[in-house]
Order: C-alpha cells, then sequence, then structure tokens
C-alpha cells in the first residue's frame, strides 16, 4: 500500500510539474511575441483626467468611455509611426469593438478634427471613432514623451499597460491579450 502511494504521489508530482512548466512556457511565449515596450502592470493605475472633443466637436473625457476596456492611442496626422499603425487598429477594432472594447484613438493635430477627417478618408480608416485635443496636453498629463503613445485601460478608466512607440495592432498575440483582458 506504502509503495501504491508513493507511486500516485509521484505521478502526481510529475503531472503538476508539467502543467506549471506548460503554463509558464506559454507566458513566456506569449511575451516573447509582444512588443517589447509594451509595459503591463502589476497594479491598475489612476489616469489624469483628459479632455478632447469628437467628431460632432461635444466635449469629451475617458469617464465617457468607462464601461469597457479601452485601447487609446495618442497619435497625429504628421506623425509617420502614428500613421504607419492606423490600419492595424482600424483592423483590430473591426475584430475586437463591441460593448466590451473599444480603440479610442485621440489625435493630438493641431488641425482639429478636419485634419483627422481627411487622414481617415485618404487611407481607408472606417471603423474608428476620431477624437482630438487640439491643444496637445495629453500627451504631458498621461507622462508621454513621443508619439504615438497606447494606453491599454480597463472597464474602471485604470491603465493596465502601455506602449511607447508603434505596434502592429491586430496580430495574433496582441488579440489575444487584449481579449483577456475583457
Amino acid at each position: 500500500m506504502i509503495s501504491g502511494t508513493g507511486s500516485f504521489m509521484h505521478r502526481f508530482a510529475v503531472r503538476l510539474l508539467a502543467a506549471m512548466l506548460l503554463v509558464t512556457t506559454s507566458q513566456v511565449a506569449l511575451a516573447q511575441e509582444l512588443p517589447r515596450n509594451f509595459v503591463l502592470h502589476d497594479q491598475p493605475k489612476a489616469i489624469a483626467a483628459i479632455n478632447f472633443s469628437d467628431v460632432q466637436g461635444r466635449f469629451r473625457s475617458l469617464a465617457d468611455l468607462q464601461g469597457k476596456v479601452i485601447l487609446l492611442n495618442i497619435w497625429a496626422t504628421w506623425c509617420v509611426p502614428c500613421r504607419g499603425e492606423m490600419p492595424a487598429l482600424d483592423r483590430l477594432q473591426v475584430a475586437l469593438g463591441g460593448p466590451d472594447f473599444e480603440v479610442a484613438p485621440l489625435s493630438v493635430d493641431r488641425g482639429g478634427i478636419d485634419s483627422v477627417r481627411k487622414f481617415y478618408a485618404e487611407n481607408g480608416i472606417r471603423n474608428l471613432a476620431m477624437y482630438v485635443d487640439q491643444s496637445g496636453s495629453t500627451v504631458r498629463q498621461l507622462g508621454g514623451a513621443a508619439l504615438p503613445m497606447t494606453l491599454l485601460v480597463d472597464r474602471g478608466g485604470y491603465e493596465i499597460g502601455r506602449i511607447i512607440g508603434p505596434a502592429e495592432w491586430d496580430t495574433p498575440q496582441i488579440t489575444e491579450l487584449l481579449r483577456a483582458k475583457f
């Protein structure tokens, strides 16, 4: 009986170790597939109260978007890396957008909504909302130093991740990560 119990415990320990190794390997593989500059925070962080306007010129804030996971992308039409990632953000909105998730691109163009509208039309961006901060103060308020800057915001309005620089937002790895957040 003792040898049977010992054998059971040995098999259990081996299976447990294999399961732990599989989970750890999967997490490492996912982390290796994400952009190196994508930082997921250990704890949610409060976000400065930022203000912007929508396509109709209405005053908006992040609180207006609360209740869903938000990928807040701070960008400008004159920023070459920003321009490059907009099609992937548009595709990501098609893939994941809905009541639980939204890609929210916030332009800091001084030209306002007309600059964004023209860029969207010229580049076939059809699925993203248009938000603008003509003052450009959003970058400073959010502690950024460069564009593009993207924050992953949870349903309660807290920052749970951040990336400075461009990314291919519609890759399977990023899509899987974002789905796990909502």
